[in-house]
């Protein structure tokens, strides 16, 4: 593990008594990293302290999960809702003085981050998302193949409080069985990193967290999604799209096609990993970061 990532320093925000919590490390243009499930922002350990030296990096931990806050959910799943989720990573950009930034980011986080592309198209200069397809094709678009592999998305989801209770009767297990159950196993997380995100998983209130999140997936965040497409707006902003070709994603979803249905300049490949890319895939990440990035590197430096 590269122990320079550890040496950023941490940061707190409110919003709205919710506390956001990250890393800011580097100098240059602002990108926003955000992580996906079950895990916090040290996802990005293995590639952030090289994109410091091009970008000022926030990596940022999602409501719900690392250090954050886990606020309570309603009956409409609003407070967890990537609409909700999106405006802490706009706060917290804000606080450190970006108004406008890229977004590199996975799971979880590149569906908040698509939300916050299209709710707020000015803060976004260009975006990188990795191994999701828009989350109202992955619904509408669901097959056997892919509710076996994705089974939390339909398990997470049931009325509380059983899915709260059964990962909250052992956090640890819970994290070792999503993430090891996926085509690399426990081998690419670093020993120390996979201990934190246990450590979080078993912060009280994660377990309700977790499901609220995917709650308002399958309930609200459709219904934002909804709205958008009826409305026919599309994502403006450059996007690259990559996914693990051993991933569920990649063999359930023609990723490509689906996103061209939502943005209107889109590209990507996959990856010889599978659904974690940033730890399985740290090498190529940082390659297609780097070179996708550089617009926003050099328009940085102008000014």
């Amino acid at each position: 593990m590269t122990a320079s990532f550890f040496d950023f320093p941490q940061f707190d925000i409110e919003r709205n008594g919710v506390r956001v919590h990250g890393r800011i490390g580097g100098r240059g243009a602002p990108l926003l990293l955000l992580h996906g499930h079950p895990q916090t922002h040290l996802i990005w350990h293995r590639i952030a302290p090289v994109l410091a030296e091009h970008f000022t990096v926030v990596a940022l931990d999602l409501r719900g999960y690392g250090d954050s806050g886990r606020p309570a959910d309603d009956d409409d799943h609003v407070a967890y809702s990537k609409r909700e989720m999106a405006l802490d990573a706009l706060a917290a950009m804000r606080h450190h003085g970006f108004e406008r930034f890229g977004v590199l980011a996975h799971d979880r986080g590149a569906r908040v981050a698509h939300r916050l592309a299209a709710d707020h198209p000015a803060a976004v200069d260009r975006m990188m998302l990795l191994d999701i397809a828009p989350t109202l094709s992955m619904y509408e678009n669901t097959t056997e193949a892919f509710a076996r592999a994705y089974w939390h998305w339909f398990f997470l989801i049931q009325p509380l409080p059983l899915p709260e209770a059964l990962i909250a009767s052992d956090p640890a297990r819970y994290v070792r069985s999503v993430m090891g159950g996926r085509h690399a196993g426990l081998a690419p997380f670093a020993p120390e990193v996979l201990a934190e995100y246990e450590r979080c998983a078993a912060i009280p209130g994660t377990a309700e967290s977790i499901c609220a999140d995917y709650r308002a997936s399958a309930t609200i965040d459709l219904a934002h999604d909804r709205a958008e497409i009826a409305a026919g707006q599309r994502l403006a902003q450059p996007l690259r799209v990559l996914w693990g070709e051993h991933g569920a994603v990649g063999k359930c979803f023609d990723v490509l096609a689906h996103w061209r249905e939502r943005s209107l300049q889109v590209s990507g490949r996959a990856l010889p990993c599978g659904h974690y890319v940033p730890e399985e895939a740290p090498g190529d990440v940082l390659a297609e970061a780097l070179q996708f990035f550089t617009p926003l590197q050099q328009e940085g430096t102008r000014s």
